[in-house]
């Protein structure tokens, strides 16, 4: 694999790092952060001093940096999902070979919390970790009780997007879990999300593409990739638990020390003749 650069630009301590593992310390409850990857320190070192730079191509693990504009919503909570494969089998489409590497991530990003996951699974297609990151960040939202909250998706799969909003999720229900063309893959899971997507009273959904300047995409991909790497081979595939952190917040500024004031002459007196006193009664002044 390729050497990396990662650059952070806003996070606990600004800089370029070599490895995901050191970057992710960086900006893994931090709130706003930006950071972005490059495949030169040339490229790291112009995003930190803000400058753009020619994106670089890259295979589908990394993927392609663009950017994007996204339109605004207005949500409390944001939830970032993506989900990945290494197929060596055919990249096009299919044929995913059983030793294949596959895992999915999400970031929930709540006003004072940061919740984030992420899991593997061998020999499994893209668009099944794309069901399964939108899938787990709706039962993560549920058990932290965010039901009735204004949330925001940001995915950037179409696939997932258009079954949510354009339908086909409804069209494949009413079929018996059937596409009219044939067999629903994955139906189990499409089953699981339209149990709970009923439970939500305000989604709204956002599409982005690649991962660019989106940070919250760019994490979630860097994160399923960071499982995919600890997967070893005739291992069972490595399944995390849900981290719930607070989010770090910039330390306010500290009150200007007022200037100390001159002492009243009358206190000021009373001070010092009582100090001569003691030393008077002490035999050690003089005067």
């Amino acid at each position: 694999m390729a050497q990396k650069y990662y650059a952070v630009r806003q996070g606990k301590q600004p800089g370029i790092y070599r490895t995901w593992a050191e970057t992710q310390k960086q900006v893994t409850g931090f709130s706003q952060a930006q950071y972005k990857s490059f495949a030169t320190e040339a490229e790291a070192q112009a995003f930190m001093q803000g400058k753009t730079t020619t994106p670089t191509k890259k295979s589908r693990t990394s993927r392609t940096h663009t950017t994007t504009a996204t339109p605004p919503i207005k949500a409390d909570i944001t939830v970032y999902t993506d989900g990945g494969s290494r197929n060596t089998g055919n990249v096009a489409g299919g044929h995913v070979k059983q030793e294949d590497r596959a895992a999915w991530a999400y970031r929930i990003e709540l006003s004072d919390q940061l919740a984030t996951d992420s899991g593997g699974e061998w020999g499994a297609t893209n668009n099944r970790m794309e069901i399964m990151a939108f899938l787990r960040a709706l039962e993560q939202l549920q058990k932290l009780g965010q039901t009735n909250t204004q949330i925001l998706f940001v995915l950037d799969s179409q696939y997932v997007l258009n079954a949510v909003t354009k339908g086909w999720l409804a069209g494949w229900k009413r079929r018996g879990w059937k596409r009219s063309a044939g067999p629903l893959v994955n139906a189990e899971l499409w089953q699981k999300v339209d149990q709970l997507l009923p439970q939500f009273n305000h989604l709204n959904f956002n599409w982005t593409k690649g991962h660019a300047t989106n940070q919250g995409n760019v994490f979630v991909d860097h994160l399923l990739n960071q499982t995919m790497d600890h997967m070893v081979p005739g291992q069972a595939a490595p399944t995390t638990t849900a981290t719930v952190t607070a989010h770090t917040k910039t330390p306010s500024t500290p009150a200007p020390k007022k200037p100390a004031q001159p002492a009243d002459p009358a206190v000021a007196k009373k001070s010092v003749d009582a100090i001569r006193k003691m030393l008077r009664d002490a035999g050690l002044n003089q005067d």
